[in-house]
């Protein structure tokens, strides 16, 4: 029996624990990292897997998007979402972390037929709404928040609720039977009641609503997410930062990308990138209407970071340690011995390229990340360029026999 299943040879890992970016070879049993070091013996291993060349990262953590996929949709205008392992692995991500596209009515249903089916690693926010942003005319409905059931879900499953999200609640104005501080506070209540953290996704519609008022009401630890969208004022008429937020930051305070479909604009993210003021994590809030542009996938929205000038070990650190630290889950997004081999081999393109932004404008800038492999708890899941595979001529005859022989049901089946 050989010491280890899999060798990744010749890579340049991606520490982000240790903050480095070394060759090194890694080596994988059990579907947990077992060795780390510089020219580890082939001979010990099963497979070994040539990445000469390219950077081995933890997997990707996508800690916006939505992959509840029902069908049919129950309303016209209901969020529709993606199937998990169709558009993750292909992109490096081995956790997505689904953004409220279930309340304390569907979760059940949720953690059934979608975090207890996929390979991918699915957490969530659960949101505040009791059937979440997956049916809309829920998010409006006062009698529909209760931070009591919320936090008692929470609880009930919290291995995999990382956080209480507040949605798309269009209070207009301020009245007895819709108040406009209920989606929030009611997400602030359920979380400080299940120890979670909260996600919000509010325009600071009314006056008595502003987006200072809404940042000012979260919690250290808490997360506005879609920062870059043309909605909030990030910037005074001079295009400096406001000072509200850099004191938010200061406060504690997260700032998520969840880019979508029309949360990032260039003219936003430029102006505060270069002014120094970054993204705590990036995500995609990936669903049905983005995967073909503008969000397309959590690599391409990472590259649009390294064209605004972002240092590669930056960008990587906000799709891996830096979201897995925000959840409150230190086990991911790191590759140290012992961990759960999630990870990503990734290659860095040289070159100029250009990106989309979800105003139909065009950024153009250095490097684009691409995915070559993908592993999860150690097993090879994306593989395009058969990296971990036997050359077709010394192909073993499982890969010979023809469909409906006893040797190739495991393969076929």
């Amino acid at each position: 029996m050989s010491a280890y299943d899999l060798i990744l040879q010749g890579g340049t890992l991606y520490d982000p624990c240790a903050g480095t970016m070394e060759l090194c070879d890694l080596a994988i049993k059990d579907g947990k990292i077992a060795a780390r070091g510089k020219n580890l013996n082939a001979a010990d291993a099963e497979t070994v897997m040539d990445v000469t060349g390219l950077i081995v990262s933890p997997g990707l953590i996508d800690m916006h998007c939505h992959v509840y996929p029902v069908f049919p949709y129950q309303m016209p205008d209901s969020l529709r979402t993606i199937n998990a392992e169709e558009y993750m692995f292909r992109a490096g991500v081995t956790t997505a972390v689904d953004a409220g596209t279930t309340g304390w009515r569907n979760f059940g249903d949720f953690k059934e037929n979608v975090i207890d089916a996929t390979k991918v690693r699915v957490l969530a926010f659960i949101d505040m709404a009791a059937k979440g942003m997956h049916y809309p005319p829920s998010e409006q409905a006062v009698a529909d928040i209760n931070p009591e059931i919320t936090a008692a879900v929470a609880n009930t499953w919290s291995d995999v609720i990382v956080g209480v999200k507040s949605a798309h609640y269009w209070a207009k104005h301020e009245d007895a039977d819709h108040p406009i501080w209920a989606s929030i506070d009611g997400a602030i209540k359920a979380a400080s009641m299940s120890g979670k953290i909260v996600m919000v996704d509010s325009i600071p519609i009314v006056p008595e609503r502003s987006y200072p008022d809404i940042l000012a009401r979260l919690r250290p630890g808490d997360v506005h997410t879609h920062v870059f969208a043309q909605q909030f004022p990030l910037m005074d008429e001079n295009g400096r930062m406001q000072p509200y937020m850099l004191a938010e930051r200061e406060r504690g305070v997260h700032f998520d990308v969840g880019h979508g479909s029309g949360s990032f604009w260039f003219r936003q993210a430029v102006g505060c990138f270069n002014q120094g003021f970054w993204p705590d994590t990036i995500s995609t809030d990936l669903h049905h209407q983005n995967v073909t542009g503008p969000a397309i996938d959590l690599l391409y929205v990472a590259s649009k970071f390294l064209a605004m000038g972002m240092p590669l070990q930056d960008v990587l650190y906000r799709v891996t340690r830096a979201p897995a630290l925000s959840i409150h889950r230190p086990e991911l997004g790191t590759l140290d011995v012992g961990a759960c081999a999630d990870i990503a081999v990734l290659r860095n393109r040289e070159g100029k390229f250009g990106y989309m932004d979800c105003g139909g404008a065009r950024l153009t800038g250095e490097g684009k990340l691409e995915c070559v492999a993908t592993l999860r708890e150690g097993e090879v899941v994306f593989d395009p360029e058969a990296r971990s595979m036997p050359d077709w001529q010394n192909a073993p005859a499982p890969y010979w026999t023809a469909p409906g022989t006893t040797r190739s049901w495991t393969l076929w089946k």
